[in-house]
């Protein structure tokens, strides 16, 4: 009797090995989003962009430099006595800022320069008092009847500095689209931050070009943004009808939004009393302006300009009631980032079909 030929094993191993392949395709890709959630998770809280911050201190206090307990703000006399000035490192029209060192740490003493300022100098005390968090330079001490500040030192400098800090060759590594899309949501966050404050909507008025924007902000040595300048932070109250003015004069150019220039034109000269006050929406139409200086024009830049166009041309808007908050704002760059940081691991999976 002649035996039949056995086929089983040879029909059914080719369907076996695709499926096989399968499944592991499956299971990586599996993986790969756990990574990627793994990841953004510990991005996002790396921001430390939560005010309720477990490290931070009670008010009143502060640490710093991998101290673990907190120490009471230092007073006019502590100051007088344990802090030493090295040497000018900057001067405004409110106040000069000296590196300064106090218990061999390096910190910022900054003092009152024109008395007729006095006033814009005791408000920014009192908005760096009243919003420590994670979003603004650390407070160390002050003395209000020296006209004095001391606050923790960022040496990297204010963001004016930050595409030569990028040239530094320690810190080429980081002159990426990814890491500059990350400044670039810490600033907005920031803005969010001033936005629903403890304090209520501040808007931030020291801000009429790129220049004056960027000197207001600390990268600090591990790439976050901070908040340094807070003298010109007025109040919006829609509920008192509370509106602001950034200042007394005429603000020009397209780096301020339309309703901070003169609407009665050329022919009417300037009169405080009759520019019409306006609201935080002021800070929304500059964030395209301040984003587009961090993205940069490194490589992958431009896709994420593509991504982010929506929202900007929405910054945009002459009307500020039609702009986006700064939470929108702040959540679109998230999700975009989100977005183009699994589209750059997908390359990955698919070399392995």
């Amino acid at each position: 009797m002649e035996k039949k030929p056995h086929f089983v094993r040879r029909e059914f191993l080719p369907r076996e090995v695709p499926s096989m392949s399968l499944a592991l395709l499956l299971a990586a890709i599996l993986l790969l989003n756990a990574l990627l959630y793994l990841y953004l998770n510990k991005f996002y809280n790396s921001l430390g962009r939560v005010e309720t911050d477990p490290g931070l201190c009670p008010f009143g206090h502060f640490k710093f430099g991998g101290v673990k307990n907190c120490s009471p703000w230092l007073s006019c006399e502590a100051i007088n006595r344990e802090v030493r000035k090295l040497k000018c490192v900057g001067e405004g029209a409110v106040k000069k800022v000296f590196l300064s060192e106090w218990k061999e740490k390096k910190v910022v003493l900054s003092q009152l320069t024109n008395s007729e300022l006095k006033e814009d100098f005791l408000h920014g005390l009192k908005m760096l008092k009243a919003l420590q968090s994670k979003y603004v330079v650390r407070l160390l001490g002050y003395c209000e009847q020296q006209f004095t500040i001391l606050t923790e030192y960022h040496p990297l400098g204010s963001l004016r500095r930050l595409n030569e800090t990028l040239h530094i060759p320690k810190y080429k590594g980081m002159n990426t689209w990814h890491r500059r899309l990350m400044l670039a949501i810490d600033y907005v966050s920031v803005i969010r931050y001033l936005h629903s404050s403890p304090l209520g909507t501040l808007v931030m008025c020291d801000s009429n070009d790129l220049d004056k924007v960027l000197s207001q902000y600390l990268l600090t040595s591990d790439f976050h943004v901070l908040v340094n300048d807070l003298d010109a932070l007025p109040l919006v109250n829609r509920n008192a009808g509370r509106l602001v003015k950034c200042g007394h004069r005429e603000l020009q150019g397209e780096f301020v939004a339309p309703e901070q220039r003169w609407p009665y034109g050329e022919d009417v000269p300037f009169e405080d009393d009759l520019m019409p006050p306006y609201d935080e929406k002021t800070d929304i139409w500059k964030i395209p302006d301040v984003s587009n200086f961090f993205l940069g024009h490194v490589e992958g830049s431009d896709i994420v300009r593509l991504h982010l166009f929506d929202i900007h041309a929405a910054c945009k808007k002459k009307d500020p009631a039609e702009r986006p908050s700064a939470q929108e704002v702040l959540d679109t760059y998230r999700k975009v980032l989100t977005l183009l940081i699994r589209e750059a691991a997908m390359p990955g999976t698919r070399e392995m079909l």
